[in-house]
């Protein structure tokens, strides 16, 4: 069988933990960072779990992270 290529946009986007979960960033921390209050832009810092739902397409996208 043929060796999979990696989705490189999906690479740049997501992580895998050890468990084998998805991790990517929170949205809405790129612009516009005045109008929001530091409380909000506190919360948006980090990573967050992706749905289980989506996790079929992302172990497609990215077979070898």
């Amino acid at each position: 069988m043929p060796k999979l290529k990696t989705h490189r946009g999906a690479a740049k986007r997501f992580k895998r933990t050890a468990s084998g979960k998805f991790l990517a960033s929170k949205a809405f921390k790129q612009h516009i960072l005045t109008s929001k209050t530091t409380a909000r832009k506190r919360g948006l810092r980090g990573m967050a779990t992706v749905a289980a739902v989506e996790e079929n397409k992302l172990k497609r996208m990215l077979p070898y992270k």
